[in-house]
C-alpha cells in the first residue's frame, strides 16, 4: 500500500506539520504526532538501506566469487606454512606476532590521531553518529571527527590491555609458546586434520539447505482465501467463498450487491491453523543436526589427537588414517552421546529465538517490568548456552578417550 507523508518543517528545533505538533493518520479517527512519524521514517530507511547493502554484496559476491575462492585457496596455503613453522620456532613467531600486534595498534592509534586533527574546520565533520544514523555508504562515517575519535578511543583501551595482560601473563605465554610447539607436531602427524574442517563446513551447509528448502515449502504451501464482502447489511458477509461459482450461489440473490474478493494467503484446515508449528519444529530440527554435525566434527578430532597423545611410539603406534578412523569410532559409539548433547544445545537456543522475537514484539511497549525481566531471561539463556557448549566441548573430549 502506497501512502502520502506530509509535509515537515521544522521551527526553532521543533519538529511540525504545517503549524501543528500533531496530523490526521488518513484515518480520520485519530490524531498522530509529528515525532511518532519522523521514528517510524528513520525505521523504514533503515529497512530500505539494509536491503541495498545486502543487493550491494550480492552483486559483489557475483562478480568476485572466484577472487573469493582463490583467496580463501592462499589462505589455507598460509595457514599451513605457519602451522609448519610453529613446530620450529613457535616461541620466536609467537612474540614476533605479539610485537606486530602492539605496533599495529600503536600505528593505529597515530593514525586517528591525524585524521581526528585534520577533518577539525571542515564542513560537515562535526556531525554526530546518532544524528547521521545508518548508512549504506560507509565512507560517510569516515568524513566524521567522531568516528576517528571512536576508533583511537578503542584502539587505546585494547593497547593498554594487551600490555597488561603481557605484564602479568609472562609465565602463561611461556607456557602457551610450549603448548604450540606440542599442537604443531601433533598437527605434523595428523595432517588430514587440516582439511577435516571443510568436511564439516560442507555438512552444515546441508543442514542449512534442508532448513532453507523446508522452510519454503511450507511457507508456500498457503491456499488464497476469498472472502464474501458486501457494502450493505448481509448474513453472508466474511464467509469463505469460491470465485468461479461465486455467481451460481445463493449469496447473490440475497444480496445482489456482494462479491468474493481475495482476503489473504493462508487455509482454514488444521494443516494451515498450525503452519507456525511446523516452522518452529523445522527451525528445531536445524538446530540439533548443525549441533550434531558440530560435535561430531569435535568429537572426530579429539579422537585423532587422541590416538597420537597414546601412541608410545610415534607415528608407528598411530593408525594408518588418524581421522577416517576417529569418524568410524564416532559413527558407530558415539552418536546417542553427541545427538544427547545436541540436544540439550538446541532446545536452549530455541528458547533464546524465542525470546528474541518476543523482544522484538516488546520494542514498542512501555512496560519496564516486562523489559527487564526479558532481558534477564535473554542473558541467563545466553550464559546457559556458552555454559553447556564448554560442558559439551569437554565431554566430547573425554568420549573420544573411551574407544
Amino acid at each position: 500500500t502506497r501512502r502520502c507523508f506530509p509535509a515537515i518543517n521544522s521551527k526553532k528545533g521543533i519538529i511540525m506539520v504545517g503549524n501543528s505538533t500533531t496530523f490526521d493518520d488518513g484515518r480520520g479517527d485519530k490524531q498522530r504526532n509529528v515525532t511518532d512519524l519522523v521514528e517510524g521514517a528513520k525505521k523504514a530507511n533503515v529497512v530500505l538501506e539494509a536491503r541495498q547493502v545486502a543487493m550491494k554484496i550480492f552483486e559483489d559476491y557475483t562478480v568476485s566469487w572466484y577472487w573469493i575462492i582463490i583467496g580463501l585457496v592462499i589462505a589455507m596455503v598460509i595457514s599451513l606454512i605457519f602451522v609448519v613453522l610453529l613446530r620450529f620456532l613457535a616461541g620466536i613467531m609467537v612474540w614476533v606476532m605479539i610485537v606486530l600486534v602492539i605496533a599495529v595498534m600503536g600505528y593505529g592509534i597515530f593514525h586517528c590521531y591525524m585524521e581526528y586533527a585534520r577533518l577539525k574546520g571542515e564542513a560537515g565533520s562535526d556531525v554526530s553518529l546518532k544524528d547521521i544514523g545508518f548508512q549504506s555508504d560507509i565512507r560517510v562515517y569516515l568524513h566524521l571527527r567522531q568516528t576517528w575519535l571512536a576508533f583511537m578511543i578503542i584502539l587505546c583501551i585494547l593497547e593498554v590491555i594487551v600490555i597488561l595482560l603481557l605484564i602479568f601473563l609472562r609465565k602463561r605465554i611461556m607456557i602457551a609458546i610450549a603448548l604450540i610447539k606440542e599442537a604443531s607436531r601433533a598437527i605434523g602427524h595428523v595432517m588430514s586434520s587440516m582439511v577435516f574442517p571443510l568436511f564439516t563446513f560442507l555438512l552444515v551447509c546441508l543442514c542449512i539447505a534442508y532448513w532453507a528448502i523446508t522452510a519454503v515449502f511450507l511457507s508456500t504451501s498457503n491456499e488464497a482465501v476469498y472472502k464474501v464482502f458486501n457494502e450493505t447489511q448481509c448474513e453472508f458477509a466474511g464467509n469463505t467463498c469460491n470465485p468461479e461459482t461465486f455467481n451460481t450461489t445463493n449469496v447473490t440473490r440475497f444480496c445482489p450487491d456482494a462479491t468474493c474478493q481475495f482476503a489473504f494467503y493462508g487455509g482454514e484446515t488444521y494443516y494451515h491453523k498450525y503452519l507456525i508449528v511446523f516452522q518452529i519444529y523445522n527451525a528445531f530440527m536445524f538446530l540439533w543436526l548443525a549441533n550434531f554435525v558440530i560435535a561430531l566434527g569435535q568429537v572426530t578430532l579429539a579422537g585423532a589427537f587422541a590416538s597420537y597423545y597414546w601412541a608410545f611410539k610415534k607415528p608407528d603406534d598411530m593408525p594408518a588414517f588418524p581421522i577416517f578412523s576417529s569418524l568410524g569410532r564416532a559413527l558407530r559409539y558415539h552418536t546417542g552421546s553427541l545427538a544427547f548433547g545436541s540436544l540439550i544445545l538446541a532446545i536452549v537456543q530455541l528458547i533464546r529465538i524465542m525470546l528474541e522475537y518476543l523482544d522484538h514484539k516488546l520494542k514498542g511497549a512501555d512496560n519496564k517490568c516486562t523489559r527487564f525481566l526479558l532481558c534477564c531471561l535473554k542473558c541467563c539463556f545466553w550464559c546457559l548456552e556458552k555454559f553447556i557448549k564448554f560442558l559439551n566441548r569437554n565431554a566430547y573430549i573425554m568420549v573420544s578417550r573411551a574407544d
